[in-house]
């Protein structure tokens, strides 16, 4: 059995696409115009949020095609290749961002702290509204997960930038402008860690967070008839999509394909998994495969 759904975004990305857009070219232009490292950092952060966005959607588009020939599965695989490149993304960002605020800490330069409040606080509410259309989403694929944290880290990233403009409103400490970008550069880390580490897994195949497949084999051991369970994978095949594939040793096997169709619908219930490939035997010599003790 085969059942998923998929949520359509294209609406979200758009919004957030543009805003963000808009948003960059403020603050580049009111970064130069003031010196200010921390919205030229800012807008680095977010030209490369911008990127992001337009590969998660891109994958998203491409995880709705239609198989070939070639691609069994289609593209599906595309929305986690996407959140892996947008983890990566942003530490590639993060590198260029703590350059240049180690540069600017050694040698600090005049900044406008009342002209960052402002543009920095045009972000926060622009990050805000952009993060709350993926907030949905977030949890129940990974793709639109690193599209929310993006933005949420922006939201985040720039309530910070409108502090440390107060701050050198009232205090004239140049060196706040550079250590909030390095602030900045932290928050970023550490938002992306999990993306990236999540992203990896199922770009290897890893079995999905989220499932044990310990429990998945016992549930399959539990079914009436069912004496042994081998050659048991479970991977993603999307972002939002998760395969499994099972050979179940039933010695007298006289089950028919509504039994086949209860067993999917309980491992899409309990776990899940909404494609799932059932292979029945009856011996484990059956078949002439590799041979995957649950």
């Amino acid at each position: 059995m085969h059942t998923h759904t998929q949520t359509n975004y294209n609406k979200a990305f758009l919004i957030g696409i543009i805003l963000n857009l808009i948003y960059i070219v403020i603050e580049v232009i009111y970064g130069l115009l003031i010196n200010s490292m921390a919205l030229l950092a800012d807008a680095g952060h977010n030209f490369s949020d911008v990127l992001g966005l337009l590969l998660a959607w891109g994958a998203a588009y491409l995880a709705k095609t239609a198989a070939t020939e070639k691609r069994t599965y289609g593209f599906r695989k595309a929305t986690i290749l996407a959140a892996l490149f947008n983890a990566i993304l942003l530490m590639i960002a993060v590198g260029a961002i703590s350059i240049e605020a180690i540069r600017k800490l050694i040698l600090p330069e005049p900044v406008q702290g009342a002209t960052m409040m402002v543009v920095a606080g045009i972000g926060v509410v622009i990050n805000a509204v952009t993060a709350f259309l993926f907030m949905k989403g977030r949890n129940q694929d990974l793709n639109i997960k690193g599209a929310f944290l993006h933005m949420a880290a922006d939201a985040g990233v720039s309530l910070g930038v409108v502090i440390a403009g107060l701050l050198i409103l009232y205090t004239n400490w140049l060196w706040i402008d550079p250590v909030m970008s390095l602030v900045i550069v932290v928050v970023i880390t550490i938002g992306t860690w999990g993306l990236l580490r999540d992203s990896f897994h199922l770009s290897m195949d890893a079995v999905p967070k989220g499932i044990d497949l310990k429990e998945v084999g016992n549930y399959l051991k539990s079914i009436n008839g069912v004496t042994e369970v081998h050659d048991l994978h479970i991977w993603a095949m999307s972002t939002t999509e998760i395969a499994l594939t099972a050979h179940l040793v039933i010695p007298d096997e006289t089950k028919d394909d509504f039994f086949l169709n209860k067993i999917c619908g309980e491992l899409q219930k309990r776990f899940g998994i909404g494609h799932s490939t059932i292979q029945i035997e009856k011996s484990a010599q059956a078949a002439n495969c590799e041979m995957n003790k649950v």
